[in-house]
């Protein structure tokens, strides 16, 4: 495997911390490659050397984290509920520029989508291993209601600026989606 050049790496986060910061002062469709080579302190070409615009960034830095936590839940998801949990908003809480951003931006709307739809799956492969618990329940109802009550909750806590931490909210959660599922 090669090694990533610290600098590229250095760049490419400054580049996406532009991108969040601009996201939160205004229209995404009004940000322009000027705009981010600007914040990020780069120059345009710079961008384009690492992005094809700035819809291929966004698409990339979702991808990212979408990743993440896809490799996360291979190892998260083995511990009780409240742990995981706990587990997912330390990360979101770490993560908390692009998390708040991307699920409060009008202009973000597939990344709540493909996010819900990762908790979604996720929630599907526990629901196999309820016993009984749902019977005569429809399985895509349940899934869709715990699915959209975690990125509720999620949007909530970081909307109000993370007012507990990660330990209490995953308590709550975790006890709540432990009855549902």
């Amino acid at each position: 495997m090669s090694k990533v050049d610290r600098r590229v790496v250095k760049t490419q986060e400054a580049i996406k911390k532009a991108i969040l910061e601009l996201m939160n002062e205004k229209n995404f469709d009004d940000i322009t490659i000027q705009d981010i080579s600007d914040r990020a302190n780069v120059n345009r070409s710079t961008v384009y050397l690492h992005y094809l615009d700035k819809y291929d960034l966004l698409d990339k830095m979702i991808d990212e984290h979408i990743n993440e936590l896809k490799e996360t839940s291979e190892w998260a998801c083995q511990e009780e509920w409240v742990d995981a949990i706990q587990i997912f908003f330390e990360y979101f809480e770490k993560h908390y520029l692009f998390f708040s951003t991307m699920l409060a931006s009008k202009a973000a709307p597939a990344f709540r989508s493909k996010f819900l739809e990762y908790v979604m799956e996720g929630y599907k492969d526990e629901l196999q291993k309820t016993n009984g618990k749902n019977e005569g329940l429809s399985e895509d109802v349940i899934v869709k209601f715990a699915g959209n009550a975690y990125v509720g909750v999620l949007e909530s806590w970081l909307k109000d600026g993370m007012p507990t931490p990660p330990k209490s909210i995953a308590k709550e959660l975790g006890i709540l989606l432990e009855r549902i599922l």
